[in-house]
């Protein structure tokens, strides 16, 4: 029987996303559900003096208009306690108190959408205002260093060697600063809840999300309810990039309303109130240092991250995780430091911290390269860790000098002109551009169920979630191969807290996590499935040992003669009164955590065309080389490498959230500001790997690659401008003007 795994199998869930019919959260058929909208605040900070809702609740269609005032008492408030990575502080109309522009203080419920909206607008709220303090950088010395940053849990700052020695030493020094803005999700799908309580006081959440058991823990708690008594159901999700793995705010002010009301609500965040409530990447100032000797050998680096954080929450975002590890830096410093501010909680964006931490360091890498007059590959190649230099453990696996090769021989890198500016088409300037990309192979515990029925179809069920990654077709891929069937033969159910229990869809942790328990499951249904045949009377296989037995194309198969076989499911008829055998499975980090270090690798290339007069930047080819275990679909692991790319150049070029810092609001609020690159403003994108053979990294050997094309992408793209123009910009995105050296 051929492999499945690896092979580009087609998306099992396209025909129902194609034809309008796989239902997202908001479209599930509730008998009596009505709708909600939120009522958010205009001011940053202060509280609520007065609100007025005697106009609304006058409109026809209208159920409840819930504020501070009227809102049940909760007795927890768990994501005050701040569990998990995924738990936040939530703003529950439990108070007057303002934190941030865009937050919560009313839900109104209604009949019909149009009445709940039009409702929402009659609510009249007087605050009483403070000034919101929200600038970065002249607050710097308020910033202080939490013992953690991130998801990861790594300590928030690090040390090896003697910085001023190294420092001292170099023939080429740098020391820069980098910014990136904030960036706020615009997932396809907005935000969006139904909830549902039944007469025995079960709560039944629609939900969009990436945690469907973060959902049902933190829903339970705030509710006073067992984990069972909240069911949590999530079959497709138009995307989510991590602003989906919390449980925010509007998810338990859902449950609370249909409580008041009686009825089902549904209800879904507006665009707009998505800048602000629902997490987006802080803004960066990241300052770095470094010395390298004349051989490109970097005698000493720092790397400082300064970031935002919420006034009620805590968050970092993790910029300097990178320069930690990626280059053998024998003297080396990184710290974070955020500055509390009147704004919503920052959370997960794809790939926080190495998305914005990998722009400031692989900029600042072609800065030494530019300086010392070498080739950014040999710089990098000079300063290749053999280990990780900040825990001294090896490297589960490690390609990364195979991605350069490779990648730039796809690319056409030995084409390049050191020289800046010395490619000009006419009136374009041409550059190119490379960076190193990196991001940590993560895995949690998780578990999955398998199932043979005696149709000869298999049934596999894991409470996980599918952000459009594909992880409906790769699971069946695990499963078919394992069984030893074809996957046409395999149904994957997932999105039901119901389900057996896995992590949050997010870190690119996914296929590890319950890959590696969809295999551990499959496995051991095979092996009651031998089992039954070699003890089954009336089986060829009576008194055969387990290892002379193979399973293939649905059949059990004697491997000494393979002429005597029989159908699984015949077995299955003949031992199993239920119809079906079935087993479980789980799989977890084991010590191979603490004694291996654990990264997906690769090297981005870019290809820039500049307008000398204008300034319009086109990235006319990207193509990236990634080294990530075993990949698991050939055509979807290709759709999400190329994904994480042109976000990329949506980063590089596009993205940035604007910051009035007079009244604390974001002011392009919507899609028709708030710029992400479409179809015509991406060129050639190509997605190369290496297929790692990594046997300590998990089951599957595979590492996760959700994120990891994002990583470098923005600074390939900043370097090859940097060719083409001349002008080295340090402050995302790159616009027109900068490119041409009018601003910084």
């Amino acid at each position: 029987m051929e492999n499945i795994i690896g092979a580009p199998l087609d998306r099992i869930d396209a025909p129902l996303k194609v034809r309008g019919l796989a239902p997202y959260s908001y479209e599930h058929p509730i008998p009596g559900v009505v709708y909600g909208t939120l009522v958010v605040s205009t001011i940053a900070r202060g509280r609520i003096a007065q609100i007025d809702t005697r106009a609304a609740e006058r409109e026809l269609g209208v159920l409840l208009v819930m504020t501070h005032l009227n809102a049940p008492k909760l007795p927890s408030l768990p994501s005050q306690k701040k569990s998990a990575p995924t738990s936040k502080v939530l703003q529950l109309l439990q108070d007057n108190q303002i934190f941030y522009a865009n937050q919560p203080i009313g839900v109104v419920v209604a009949e019909t959408l149009e009445a709940a909206k039009g409702a929402a607008q009659l609510v009249k709220v007087t605050y009483s205002q403070e000034r919101p303090q929200v600038d970065l950088v002249s607050r710097a010395k308020e910033g202080y260093s939490p013992e953690k940053a991130g998801g990861g849990g790594d300590p928030c700052n690090s040390q090896r060697g003697d910085l001023r020695a190294g420092m001292s030493q170099g023939s080429a020094h740098l020391s820069r600063v980098y910014q990136t803005p904030f960036e706020v999700h615009n997932p396809m799908e907005p935000h969006a809840t139904i909830a549902v309580w039944d007469q025995a006081g079960h709560l039944t959440i629609y939900d969009a999300t990436q945690g469907i058991s973060t959902d049902q823990k933190e829903m339970a708690t705030l509710f006073g309810l067992q984990p069972e008594g909240v069911r949590v159901i999530c079959p497709y999700l138009g995307g989510g990039f991590g602003s989906k793995g919390p449980t925010w705010s509007h998810v338990p002010l859902t449950a609370l309303a249909a409580k008041q009301v009686g009825r089902p609500v549904k209800l879904a965040v507006t665009r707009p109130q998505m800048f602000g409530m629902l997490g987006f990447r802080s803004a960066t100032h990241q300052t770095v240092s470094a010395a390298a000797r004349p051989n490109g050998q970097l005698a000493a680096l720092r790397f400082d991250t300064l970031a935002y954080t919420s006034r009620f929450d805590e968050f970092v975002e993790t910029s300097s995780l990178p320069a930690r590890m990626l280059y053998a830096s024998p003297n080396n410093v990184t710290t974070h430091k955020i500055v509390k501010s009147d704004i919503g909680t920052p959370s997960f964006m794809r790939a926080p911290g190495e998305a914005s931490g990998t722009f400031g360091l692989e900029v600042a890498m072609d800065e030494l390269a530019h300086q010392l007059q070498i080739d950014p590959i040999e710089l990098r190649l000079a300063n290749y860790a053999e280990v990780d230099p900040n825990t001294k453990k090896p490297w589960s696996s490690k390609s990364l000098r195979e991605c350069y090769r490779q990648g730039a021989e796809a690319f056409g890198w030995n084409e390049r002109h050191a020289q800046p500016r010395a490619v000009r088409e006419g009136n374009t300037l041409i550059g190119y551009g490379m960076a190193t990309s990196v991001y940590p192979a993560r895995r949690s515990p998780s578990s999955a169920r398998a199932r043979f029925n005696a149709d000869g179809t298999i049934l596999v069920t894991a409470g996980t979630q599918d952000l459009g990654t594909g992880t409906y077709t790769i699971m069946t891929q695990i499963a078919a191969q394992t069984l030893g069937v074809p996957a046409q033969r395999v149904k994957f159910l997932l999105g039901d807290s119901r389900f057996p229990k896995t992590p949050v869809s997010g870190g690119s942790q996914t296929a590890a996590s319950t890959g590696s328990a969809v295999y551990a499951a499959a496995k051991a249904l095979r092996e009651k499935i031998v089992q039954a045949a070699i003890s089954d009377k009336k089986s060829p296989f009576l008194e055969a040992g387990a290892s002379d037995i193979d399973l293939a194309d649905g059949r059990l198969i004697l491997r000494a003669t393979p002429s005597k076989s029989e159908p699984v499911e015949q077995l299955i008829k003949r031992t199993a009164s239920q119809g079906y055998l079935e087993a479980e499975g789980s799989a977890e980090p084991g010590p191979e955590k603490e004694t291996y270090s654990m990264y997906a690798f690769g090297a981005q290339f870019a290809e820039v065309h500049v307008d000398a007069d204008l300034g319009q930047i086109k990235v006319a080819r990207m193509l990236g080389c990634f080294a990530a275990g075993k990949i698991l679909n050939a055509k979807t692991g290709r759709s999400q490498l190329i994904g994480g790319m042109i976000w990329g150049i949506s980063m590089a070029l596009c993205e940035s959230a604007l910051l009035d810092h007079r009244l604390g609001r974001f002011v392009n609020n919507n899609l028709a500001e708030y710029h992400v690159p479409v179809h015509a403003d991406i060129g050639i994108v190509e997605a190369i790997w290496i297929d790692e053979h990594d046997t300590h990294i998990n089951p599957l050997g595979a590492k996760g690659i959700g994120e990891i094309g994002i990583t470098g992408a923005t600074a390939a793209i900043a370097n090859a401008i940097f060719n083409a123009t001349g002008h080295r910009v340090r402050n995302l995105p790159i616009t027109p003007d900068k490119a041409l050296g009018l601003t910084a």
